[in-house]
């Protein structure tokens, strides 16, 4: 079969399926890829999902053995359900290793604050900074208030929370702050529970509200970009205090 010419005269060839550029694995590959990672972070996956795919099985297998004495069927149902508790199964436990994995980093407690999927605008950029001992304070607001979250509650964490929270209270009197703590010690919460913590706030605003006081956030200037050029590892960079104390 001869191949079609362009004008030019060369042949068009058309790109294969496996060369085609951007392309993203299937479903099937991604949930093999997560399993194989949270397998190799916590090898109870494997007997989890396989427990509960079995015992979905045996379960609507006697059932409808005793309601309508029809086993089978109760296989073929339960082996359905049985791979949809396997993969919630495998969802959480991915959760839970890839939690695992950064906690303790710094930039950690923004990574969970972004998996929030609605309700909260989560800053990128930390709202402070401790210049010494490099904490770092990121910031969110919702329908719930303002969302002051810190790393820790040791003695550099406690002050610049206490800091930020008399700012956020002096410039919007009328919005609650909520001062979070992450960790694994008293009165904190735990990194892989920072955001349901997040999303079981109670909300206090209205949208046009909590709309309003995103703006005003987003339109305050950032002492961080201020106080370090760029181009320049803010890790590494001694901060231009006159410009963090807002001068």
């Amino acid at each position: 079969m001869a191949k079609k010419k362009t004008r030019g005269g060369s042949a068009a060839a058309s790109p294969s399926p496996d060369t085609a550029p951007g392309k993203k694995p299937g479903r099937m590959k991604q949930i093999f890829e997560a399993y194989k990672q949270t397998q190799r972070e916590d090898p109870s996956t494997l007997p989890w999902m396989l427990g509960a795919l079995i015992g979905c099985i045996v379960l609507f297998s006697l059932l409808l053995w005793l309601i309508l004495d029809a086993p089978i069927y109760g296989a073929f149902i339960g082996l359905a359900f049985g791979l949809i508790a396997a993969l919630f199964i495998l969802g959480r436990r991915a959760e839970r290793a890839a939690y695992a994995k950064i906690e303790g980093q710094q930039g950690a407690e923004l990574a969970a604050m972004q998996s929030i999927r609605r309700g909260w605008n989560v800053e990128r950029d930390p709202a402070a900074l401790e210049p010494r001992s490099h904490t770092m304070l990121f910031r969110a607001s919702g329908r719930p208030g303002i969302a002051l979250v810190v790393s820790g509650s040791n003695g550099p964490a406690r002050k610049l929370m206490g800091k930020e929270v008399s700012r956020m209270e002096r410039l919007f009197p009328n919005v609650p702050v909520h001062g979070i703590h992450v960790g694994r010690g008293e009165d904190e919460i735990p990194l892989p529970k920072l955001a349901t913590y997040m999303q079981r706030m109670k909300p206090t605003l209205t949208k046009h509200e909590a709309g309003e006081v995103s703006r005003r956030l987003q339109a305050m200037p950032n002492p961080i970009r201020q106080a370090v050029p760029k181009g320049v590892d803010p890790m590494r960079a001694r901060p231009n205090r006159r410009a963090m104390r807002g001068r």
